[in-house]
């Protein structure tokens, strides 16, 4: 609402300007979230407790255990509504709703916090730490994911850059080398104008090359370069075989300029990267440059796979006071600088990752969320007066999922969530080794349970989690340049 106010009123108030850009409305809107939940958490934690919806301490698995947490009997859970009502309220006032991106990723997470709502509602209502059963809750999961994996199948998010860049050149010495021995121009006689031998140096420095790259993104926007009696002893592509027989290559100006960029790969695969088509269904494995894993339709259930994987990992790690609100504050922290790194041509060139041009305001919705966490962490640090259960749990995990998905770095999320990944994986190494060798690898999952048990006080565990959380989202950032 704020951004279209500004957008109205700058050419009265030149000030107001300022408010357009998205790292101003990202900061806005942390902090709007952040005060959002000052002001109303202690009104939520009174009406909770007047519901009388607080937690029950299940006595039937670990005793030690629950002498040590019996104490937060009668706590108020249901939380992480506060965090979602905070985060929705604050993106209301400094984002674009009209953000197809940002559309989504409120949708997601609104969806996952209902699901978390009615598993809270119904454990609570039965008095009881037992609401959904695993099978529904999943399902509620999983329909969420498949919606997501859906859309982005059919309505993709990234956008194929078909001019050149500097990381599209494999080898300068080689192109200067056939830039002067004349034979691209010798191929194509219509642009051969286009083509000056002398601005072709055998090693071109730094302004040398983006003056280079100007003038071959000129040669190969102004007309159709394939000709089959000058380029007949090239093997094509299927990718540009594809788009020379559907007829794309000579109606749209776009697929031209994509097809002679990948013309110039195939004929001369020393010099030229090839052009990537379909990024919207490949997933980057982080550290390599322009390695894809292509999935095809199986991407939508890779989606589902990310959005319930995160979802519950975080719900895992919501065992102590302030634990899972800390980490996700810290993996949503991550995320938003990702998130504004890919909304940037320039940056995601640099970096050699995928440009996805509407990802700028999903880092003013990391932005909202971490602040809405924060917010939350003011009155769930221990001694916790409020617990966020499935509410919130759910919902900050398919944020953090999600917003991995929208930024096309999702296999990144297993390094910038290690932590999460790490407490779910406890729980399946515990429950795999107690039905196949009849012991516990551990005194009890998920991870942070068995450090309690093994003497650590819960604040030193949750500070020490959060410190590894934080060197894990501090190395995943650290691999964007490893490329």
């Amino acid at each position: 609402m704020l951004y279209y106010l500004a957008l109205a009123l700058r050419p009265k108030f030149g000030a107001l300007n300022v408010f357009t850009y998205h790292t101003v409305r990202a900061g806005c809107a942390a902090v709007t979230a952040f005060l959002l939940c000052l002001l109303f958490g202690p009104a939520l934690i009174r009406r909770l407790r007047g519901l009388d919806l607080g937690q029950h301490i299940r006595k039937d698995h670990v005793e030690n255990l629950h002498a040590l947490h019996n104490h937060k009997a009668g706590t108020p859970t249901m939380g992480g509504a506060l965090i979602i009502v905070a985060a929705v309220c604050s993106l209301f006032l400094w984002s674009d709703p009209f953000n197809r991106l940002l559309a989504v990723a409120t949708a997601v997470l609104c969806a996952l916090a209902l699901v978390g709502f009615i598993d809270d509602y119904i454990g609570l209502r039965r008095k009881r730490n037992r609401g959904l059963s695993a099978k529904a809750k999943f399902t509620g999961q999983i329909l969420v994911g498949s919606v997501l994996g859906a859309y982005l199948y059919f309505t993709p998010v990234t956008a194929d850059r078909p001019l050149l860049a500097l990381g599209d050149v494999r080898d300068w010495a080689a192109l200067a080398a056939v830039m002067r021995d004349g034979a691209l121009a010798a191929r194509c006689p219509k642009a051969q104008h286009l083509l000056d031998e002398a601005a072709f140096p055998p090693t071109p420095d730094s302004t040398q090359r983006t003056q280079i790259l100007a003038a071959l993104n000129a040669f190969i926007s102004r007309l159709n370069l394939y000709d089959e009696g000058n380029w007949g002893d090239v093997t094509l592509s299927p990718f540009l075989k594809k788009l020379i027989e559907t007829g794309q290559y000579a109606t749209d100006k776009e697929a031209m300029v994509t097809a002679n960029r990948q013309l110039l790969a195939d004929a001369y695969p020393a010099v030229f990267t090839s052009v990537t088509p379909d990024l919207h269904t490949k997933v980057e494995i982080p550290g390599l440059k322009k390695v894809f894993i292509p999935l095809g339709i199986l991407y939508v259930v890779f989606v589902v796979l990310v959005i319930v994987g995160s979802s519950n990992a975080v719900n895992l790690t919501d065992g102590l006071d302030g634990l899972a609100a800390g980490a996700s504050i810290i993996s949503l922290l991550a995320y938003t600088g990702i998130a504004y790194i890919v909304s940037r041509a320039d940056w995601s060139e640099y970096l050699y990752l995928i440009y996805v041009p509407e990802a700028s305001e999903l880092a003013v919705f990391g932005a909202a969320m971490l602040g809405a966490g924060m917010g939350f962490l003011w009155f769930n640090s221990h001694p916790a007066e409020v617990f966020m259960g499935d509410t919130g749990s759910l919902a900050l995990g398919g944020a953090i999922g999600t917003l991995a998905i929208l930024t096309k770095q999702e296999l990144l999320l297993i390094c910038v969530g290690g932590l999460f990944v790490i407490e779910a994986a406890s729980v399946i190494i515990q429950v795999t080794s107690y039905k196949m060798r009849g012991k516990r690898v551990f005194k009890m999952a998920p991870l942070h349970h068995h450090f309690e048990l093994s003497g650590w006080s819960e604040s030193k565990v949750v500070i020490r989690f959060w410190i590894i959380a934080l060197l894990f989202a501090l190395l995943s950032l650290g691999t964007l340049k490893l490329r």
